[in-house]
């Protein structure tokens, strides 16, 4: 399998086909990082154990919102990480029609040794700015999507 790129970026290229591209090579270092651990987890169950170690116990759909992802897509990836271990889904508190999906010992244990390949890929992907760059960097994105979101 080749790890190159499929598409050299040109001085010319929209902001969109950048982005598109700048995703591409993140997704593809993390999984890379991830498989170099021998872990068998893709790019969007990464994403599912990130957002539940930093938001804490949410229910699916505010999950799914959160790692953009549709209803059928996101019970499939909860089995699947359900099934190894490292989620569960909990009662809610005050809706006893509600679960919560939160991560167990091993999910969390899990995450703690994904982090440091996201901590690298991320150090990797912005080792030619600046910190101030960087800020700025993150500063325009942010913007950029809030300006998307925001269409009013």
């Amino acid at each position: 399998m080749s790890t190159g790129p499929l598409i050299t970026p040109t001085s010319q290229e929209s902001l969109g086909t950048l982005l598109a591209l700048v995703r591409t090579e993140l997704v593809r270092s993390l999984e890379a990082e991830i498989a170099a651990k021998k872990l068998d987890l893709r790019f969007t169950q990464f994403l599912i154990l990130k957002r539940l170690a930093s938001l804490g116990p949410m229910s699916a759909t505010e999950l799914a919102r959160a790692v953009e992802l549709d209803g059928g897509a996101m019970t499939r990836q909860l089995d699947q990480l359900e099934g190894r271990g490292l989620l569960r889904r909990c009662p809610h508190e005050q809706d006893r029609r509600a679960l919560r999906i939160e991560l167990t010992e091993a999910g969390d244990q899990l995450w703690q040794q994904l982090s440091g390949c996201n901590e690298r890929v991320l150090h990797a992907a912005q080792r030619t700015l600046t910190n101030a760059e960087s800020a700025q960097l993150h500063d325009y994105l942010e913007r950029v999507l809030r300006a998307l979101r925001d269409k009013n």
